[in-house]
C-alpha cells in the first residue's frame, strides 16, 4: 500500500513539474521576441548610422492637424528623430523664440512674423521658404439659422468670434474690413482692436480668440454665432460647421504660410542635420499631396 501511494506522489510531482513548464513557454517566447526584435532595431540603428535625436518645431496652430500627419508618415522612415511640436498662433510663437525658447523649425501662418525673424537675424541663411497658401472664411454651425452671409452683413449676428489683431487670420480678417469700408484704414492693421471692430458694426459683441483654432471651437460648439477662420481648420468639421463666405484675395491680399530653420544655440550637429532632412521632406513633391487633402492650396511662388 505504501508502495502504491509512493508512486502515486511521484507521478503527482512529474504532472505538476509539467503543467507548470507548460505555462512559462509562452512567455519564454515573447520574451524571446520581444528581445529579439529590439535587437534587430539596435542593429538596423547602427548598421545606418542613425543616432537618436529630437526637433523642435514651432507651427501656427491652423496646420497642427496637417503637420502631425506629415511627422508620422516622415518617422516611419525615420524613428531615430522626435518631432516635437509647439501650436499656437504665429505672433506667440515669434515672440517665443525671440525670448530664447528652444527651437528648430518656425512654420508660420504670415510673412510678417518671418520678417520679423529674420530681421532679428535668427533664421539660418537660405532656408527660408514659402510651402502652402490658405484663405480666410466666415463660418458657422451648421443649422445655426444665422442671417449673416458673409463678411458684408456681420453685423446681422448676435456674436463674433474673431482672432486677435497680433494673430493672422485676425490681421487678415482686419484688412478685408477695412478694404471693404467697414473700418478705417490706418497704419497698422494689427492694432485695430475688437472694440473698434464692434464699434463699426454697431455694437454687436466680439469674443477676442488667441489662435485660429479657438475661433474654430467657439463656433462649433455653438459659443458664437460666427467666426473667421482658415479654410484648412474646417477639415474634420464638415459636418459640424457651414462655410458662409470664402473670403477673395482682394481683400485680404494672398495667405502664404512660410517655413524656416531658426539658429538654435542649443542643438547639436544630429539635431540641425535632423532638422534640414524634415524641412525638405515638407517642402517634397510627395509632402503637396498631403497639403492639398487638408485643403491647402499648394501654387506658391
Amino acid at each position: 500500500m505504501k508502495r502504491i501511494m509512493a508512486v502515486g506522489m511521484v507521478i503527482g510531482m512529474l504532472t505538476g513539474l509539467m503543467s507548470c513548464s507548460g505555462k512559462d513557454e509562452p512567455k519564454a517566447e515573447t520574451e524571446s521576441a520581444g528581445s529579439e526584435e529590439t535587437k534587430a532595431e539596435a542593429v538596423q540603428n547602427e548598421e545606418s548610422g542613425a543616432e537618436e535625436t529630437e526637433i523642435q518645431v514651432f507651427i501656427a496652430a491652423s496646420l497642427n492637424t496637417v503637420m502631425t500627419d506629415l511627422a508620422e508618415q516622415y518617422q516611419s522612415e525615420h524613428p531615430e528623430v522626435k518631432i516635437t511640436f509647439n501650436a499656437d498662433s504665429s505672433g506667440k510663437l515669434l515672440t517665443q523664440i525671440e525670448e530664447g525658447y528652444a527651437c528648430d523649425i518656425f512654420f508660420s501662418a504670415a510673412q510678417k512674423q518671418m520678417d520679423q525673424l529674420e530681421a532679428d537675424g535668427l533664421i539660418i541663411e537660405g532656408s527660408r521658404h514659402n510651402v502652402v497658401n490658405n484663405q480666410v472664411v466666415v463660418l458657422t454651425l451648421k443649422d445655426s439659422g444665422t442671417k449673416v452671409t458673409g463678411l458684408e452683413n456681420l453685423e446681422t449676428a448676435a456674436s463674433i468670434a474673431l482672432a486677435g489683431g497680433s494673430v493672422p487670420v485676425g490681421k487678415y480678417t482686419r484688412q478685408a474690413l477695412v478694404n471693404m469700408g467697414i473700418l478705417q484704414e490706418v497704419e497698422d492693421i494689427s492694432l485695430i482692436t475688437t472694440q473698434e471692430i464692434s464699434d463699426a458694426l454697431g455694437g454687436v459683441e466680439i469674443s477676442e480668440q488667441d489662435n485660429v483654432s479657438k475661433v474654430l471651437i467657439a463656433v462649433a460648439e455653438g459659443a458664437c454665432e460666427v467666426g473667421t477662420t482658415y479654410y484648412s481648420d474646417t477639415y474634420g468639421y464638415e459636418d459640424k460647421v457651414e462655410i458662409l463666405e470664402k473670403v477673395s484675395y482682394d481683400l485680404t491680399g494672398d495667405v502664404i504660410y512660410p517655413i524656416c530653420l531658426v539658429q538654435n544655440k542649443e542643438a547639436d550637429e544630429t539635431q540641425k542635420k535632423a532638422a534640414e532632412d524634415f524641412l525638405q521632406f515638407v517642402l517634397s513633391d510627395a509632402s503637396e499631396d498631403v497639403f492639398e487633402n487638408y485643403y491647402f492650396d499648394t501654387n506658391v511662388e
